[in-house]
């Protein structure tokens, strides 16, 4: 296996990365209010990153159901897809593209469905009308550990989420559409692939979990009916898109078990997802997995600090380096594997380059570092021609990470999942700030991450952003909901 950062790779298309610096999705918070297409805060954003020769970067979630929204201000798929729709699409690829030094940067539009973490007021439908799901199990209910809550907690999962409703044959079937459309949207906007997002208790992964699927029909949990829903989507995208259009996945590295010790719970989540990659490897369909974690009720993908962090990062490290060996040991043609994506836990270039020596993963996934150092690549890239492999830099971060502003007030209730929210606001205000940077002066630095901003004053700038018209009571109104909401949307 090549271990040089720098070096291209081949996925199982045709298409080649580059290097395997890979910039992954993250929520932005910049579209219009209800979801709509991007618009110059994203062209702004992005161009920043284009300037220094990341080798593949995956955009934000885009909604492929306008009635299941995140936080309000996602982007979504048109209805329909012509010439109109496609521009401000166009110019996104084009923007990510870039050129550095003849190279340019694979661009990935991440697809997504919310399903049942689709939440009131904020989720493209009227108020308290529900969302579709597999299973009419709430956000929160029917988990032992959620039963352990306390009363604040539950109340918020009581005020945020909707009991959904089951899906028919048909919503499934209009549901695989949906992802058909967004695919084709951003085949025909000139991006070169999407990632299907899996993971994180959306719609694709909540059809393979017992937590929030106990159908009886053929999209049932049972061993060969889990991917179908996922399978379906996969071929129907395959029959309309090139061969050499990129197709990766999302998927949680756990949290396919309801009940059990500890222990339990972690062998059975594991061979679950275990069985899940190898039936996914296994239709030669796939070019590249990342490897995730967590959901709405057990949101330890956004962990932010102390050792928790470390030993999710642990685990993932060492689950992808499993998942790694397990394929390469599988009866699939080495060119038809898919390459692993290992995202968190990689602050610095030597973490980076023991991942690839180590064979945890094929490619190394950047999220709140490349919001940090945008310039990640170009300053590895330097410091690699001006001091080779010196330690003296080789263990040094990237960048400071703020987690002492993830703190939430002591007036802030303690919710489980507060803390990782007010850390989620402080990097999409960060964004922001490129962005309008990089709008006012495309040839300037972006600015400097503020590290006085608080982590409250850090939602509230987040939230704050409407449209002059937004009556000013409406804000206050539902502000201190979202402060509970916006935990759950790292990406």
């Amino acid at each position: 296996m090549d271990c040089n950062v720098f070096n291209p790779v081949d996925l199982p298309c045709g298409r080649t990365i580059q290097n395997r610096l890979v910039k992954t999705a993250m929520y932005e918070h910049m579209a219009n209010f209800s979801g709509g297409p991007p618009n110059e805060f994203h062209y702004g954003l992005y161009s920043e990153w284009a300037k220094h020769g990341w080798g593949m970067t995956l955009t934000g979630n885009v909604q492929v159901s306008p009635h299941h929204l995140t936080l309000g201000r996602d982007i979504v798929v048109p209805p329909t897809l012509n010439a109109e729709d496609f521009k401000p699409f166009k110019r996104w690829a084009e923007v990510i593209h870039g050129t550095v030094d003849g190279t340019r940067t694979l661009a990935i539009m991440q697809l997504s469905h919310a399903g049942r973490q689709s939440a009131n007021f904020i989720g493209g439908r009227l108020p308290f009308v529900p969302p579709l799901a597999p299973s009419s199990i709430r956000v929160g209910a029917g988990h032992t550990e959620n039963r352990e809550r306390g009363a604040v907690s539950d109340l918020m999962f009581h005020a945020l989420f909707q009991v959904p409703t089951e899906m028919t044959t048909l919503d499934i079937l209009y549901v695989q559409s949906s992802f058909v459309r967004g695919a084709l949207l951003a085949y025909k906007s000139g991006f070169d692939g999407v990632q299907l997002h899996a993971a994180h208790g959306y719609l694709l992964a909540q059809f393979m979990s017992p937590k929030s699927n106990v159908r009886n029909d053929k999209y049932s949990v049972a061993s060969e009916n889990a991917t179908r829903l996922l399978f379906e989507v996969v071929d129907a995208i395959r029959k309309v898109v090139p061969a050499t259009f990129i197709i990766g996945i999302k998927i949680n590295s756990a949290d396919y078990v309801t009940s059990g010790s500890t222990e339990e719970v972690s062998q059975e989540g594991e061979r679950r997802v275990m069985d899940y990659i190898r039936t996914i490897a296994s239709w030669g369909a796939i070019d590249f997995i990342e490897i995730s974690g967590g959901d709405y009720e057990k949101p330890d993908f956004m962990a932010c600090r102390g050792s928790r962090k470390t030993d999710r990062q642990a685990f993932f490290a060492q689950f992808s380096r499993t998942v790694m060996k397990d394929l390469y040991r599988s009866p699939l043609p080495f060119p038809s594997v898919p390459l692993i994506l290992l995202t968190g836990g990689l602050r610095s270039h030597s973490h980076l380059q023991a991942a690839l020596m180590s064979k945890h993963a094929d490619l190394l996934g950047i999220g709140r570092g490349a919001v940090l150092c945008p310039d990640l690549p170009k300053i590895l890239r330097l410091q690699l021609q001006n001091s080779g492999f010196s330690s003296t830099w080789a263990d040094r971060p990237f960048a400071h990470e703020p987690e002492a502003v993830f703190r939430a007030s002591k007036w802030v209730p303690s919710v489980k999942l507060i803390g990782a929210g007010v850390g989620t606001a402080w990097y999409t205000t960060r964004m922001r700030d490129i962005a309008v940077s990089q709008i006012k002066n495309p040839r300037a630095e972006p600015p400097p991450a503020d590290y006085n901003r608080g982590g409250l004053v850090a939602v509230f700038k987040m939230w704050a952003w409407f449209d002059s018209r937004m009556a000013l009571i409406w804000v206050v109104g539902i502000f201190s909901v979202l402060v509970v909401a916006e935990v759950f949307y790292q990406y």
